[in-house]
């Protein structure tokens, strides 16, 4: 990844990195006692790569608190619901779950804030820093292979999406944006609520997919414009559509609480990226019994660490 000149706010979702690592990377990673160590491997390395191509001066890795709130199932009882039998790797197998507690270790060894807030999801937590960082007049890049971040999209604010992996992600901005799908970061919501989304459980509306859902965006701008027309009987909808987006009020106005993500508490954080922050003694003592040792100091120079 070819270094870029960032001085704002880097916010990752940490667990897009450490599941792509998991999948990604080979079960022969081991450490001493022969157990898998590949999503911890994998996901420092993924650090070390982002922190080197987007240096940043503050970096906050975001951690799901819940990853299915009961507040959000309680709007839409589908949601995230075939992810129960694990067809997207939640809840965490053992190989994965064991690694975990040792990658908040490591990132705790090496410095890093992680921020969390129970209840919610890592996008609320990604949101809210990122409006935070914004509002200090910070540039900020979102890292996530989520494309439901892609609602934080706006000048000052880029997602890099690693849905291909690190060292082919994509950097979204409204320009993207608009050449993929037609939309800007601010219709992403609208668009994701009338289209569906399966990998989160949301079913959309019958009838209107990707295409449909950009066109009706550019011709009334949001949610509230779309539904405005399908209760005019003089716009040019056509009667399908009319009758789905009439038939399907409820759930639309269900799904955007879903979908947008929360503003949710956090105190101040200390997320500075400077050297003599990491406890050296600690990450050595982790990259031994975790078999970490390239990654772990991969890591510590790309925060700008003297490894020695």
């Amino acid at each position: 990844m070819k270094p870029m000149s960032v001085s704002g706010a880097l916010i990752v979702d940490t667990a897009t990195l450490y599941f792509r690592a998991y999948h990604g990377l080979p079960r022969s990673l081991v450490n001493a006692a022969g157990e898998p160590v590949n999503a911890l491997h994998g996901l420092l390395d993924m650090l070390a790569n982002l922190l080197t191509g987007y240096p940043p001066a503050e970096l906050v890795c975001a951690w799901d608190d819940d990853w299915r709130p009961a507040w959000r199932v309680a709007l839409i009882d589908s949601y995230k619901a075939h992810r129960l039998a694990g067809e997207a790797g939640e809840p965490l197998d053992d190989e994965l779950a064991r690694q975990v507690p040792w990658i908040r270790a490591s990132l705790a060894a090496a410095g890093i804030c992680v921020a969390a807030a129970a209840g919610f999801e890592a996008d609320d937590v990604v949101a809210t820093l990122a409006e935070r960082y914004l509002d200090r007049g910070l540039p900020v890049i979102v890292v996530s292979g989520d494309r439901d971040l892609f609602q934080m999209v706006r000048p000052g604010i880029r997602v890099a999406y690693i849905a291909r992996g690190v060292a082919n992600h994509v950097l979204v901005d409204d320009a993207w944006l608009t050449a993929r799908y037609r939309i800007s970061g601010g219709q992403y919501v609208d668009f994701a609520v009338l289209r569906g989304d399966p990998s989160d459980g949301l079913p959309g509306v019958a009838g209107i997919g990707e295409q449909t859902a950009a066109g009706l965006l550019a011709s009334y701008g949001d949610l509230a414009g779309i539904q405005a027309a399908a209760k005019n009987p003089q716009t040019r909808l056509t009667p399908r559509v009319r009758a789905a987006l009439l038939a399907n009020a409820d759930y639309l106005a269900r799904a955007v609480q879903v979908v947008r993500a929360a503003k949710v508490p956090l105190g101040e954080l200390d997320a500075r990226v400077e050297a003599g922050r990491a406890d050296l003694d600690r990450c050595r003592e982790l990259a031994v019994d975790y078999s970490i040792r390239g990654p772990m100091r991969r890591l510590l120079a790309a925060l700008g660490e003297a490894v020695g």
